[in-house]
């Protein structure tokens, strides 16, 4: 473990927290800012993120675990109605949690849907909730005011503070007024630890994100990587090893199967490209990707197929 210090009641604090909002409100940007590196899969495309990654803050006097739940939104699908499942039950475990409201956008059914959502939590179990104005950075002063105005009527929250992951502005201030709620504890993780997430998930992750970027609009809920297997290469010089990464990504229809691969290859060419930094970035060493796209009809709505993947 690292040097603890405390906070000025002399205490040092630690646990969990969790950011919720509407789809693309901010929250895997945010988690990134509040840990200091990429930990979060980020993307253009709402709805991207479906695996509980958890970020790790830690400062002289808190460790904040961010538990990064999917966006709670009204289901559509089964897959829809196991995410909601899965972030009612997160939202009951952390310590804490920020709700994300966009800055740049006004309030709406989704925002009031999950108001709703936590109030009903808050009857289960207390839980301080803390919202936070999110892309401050977006919109002129006049704006922001009104919008944390619309924040302040549309629930009854322990605290309210806006900030710019972007920028950089107040993320140190989410950070501290998050920190404040959760209880008395040692730290949980050592120093360095940025996310316990097992690598073939951050290696998953890496990959749908390198696949989904500049995208049309039509794939993002219709892509589910798997990590097939990870082993080292066998005969490999001492101090230079390989790892073969086997990945499979499913689509629901061939067209799809067809956007992913690109002309002759060169978009899935591209997607290796991507991922493969990443992924050499995360594991510290080099690594060989093979990369196969196959098609999983429908997947979204099929129990067995969802079990399969990983759902």
């Amino acid at each position: 473990m690292g040097t603890q210090r405390t906070d000025e009641s002399g205490s040092y604090r630690a646990g969990f927290a969790c950011l919720i909002g509407r789809p693309n409100a901010g929250k895997s940007t945010l988690t990134n800012a509040l840990v200091g590196q990429k930990v979060a899969i980020t993307s253009s495309k709402p709805q991207t993120t479906r695996h509980t990654i958890r970020g790790v803050a830690t400062t002289a006097s808190a460790q904040l675990i961010l538990v990064d739940t999917p966006g709670l939104h009204k289901p559509r699908t089964l897959l829809g109605e196991r995410l909601n499942d899965l972030v009612r039950e997160t939202l009951l475990e952390v310590d804490v949690i920020g709700f994300c409201l966009p800055s740049d956008q006004r309030i709406g059914p989704g925002d009031t849907f999950i108001a709703n959502e936590l109030a009903e939590l808050r009857s289960v179990r207390r839980r301080p909730v803390v919202a936070i104005a999110t892309k401050a950075d977006a919109v002129d002063r006049d704006r922001l005011a009104e919008h944390l105005i619309a924040i302040d009527q549309l629930g009854d929250w322990d605290a309210i503070i806006p900030c710019s992951a972007v920028s950089g502005e107040q993320v140190e201030e989410v950070r501290d007024v998050l920190a404040s709620y959760l209880p008395e504890s040692p730290q949980l993780y050592p120093d360095g630890v940025l996310t316990d997430e097992p690598e073939a998930v951050m290696i998953a992750e890496l990959v749908r994100e390198a696949a989904l970027e500049g995208v049309r609009d039509e794939l993002p809920h219709s892509l589910a990587v798997v990590v097939e297997e990870m082993v080292p290469r066998e005969g490999r010089p001492e101090g230079n090893p390989l790892l073969d990464v086997r990945v499979n990504v499913f689509v629901e229809r061939p067209s799809q199967k067809a956007i992913v691969i690109g002309r002759g290859g060169s978009r899935l060419r591209e997607v290796g490209t991507n991922a493969r930094k990443g992924i050499e970035a995360l594991l510290g060493q080099k690594v060989f990707l093979d990369l196969h796209v196959k098609v999983a009809k429908d997947w979204q709505r099929d129990p067995k197929q969802l079990q399969r993947l990983g759902f």
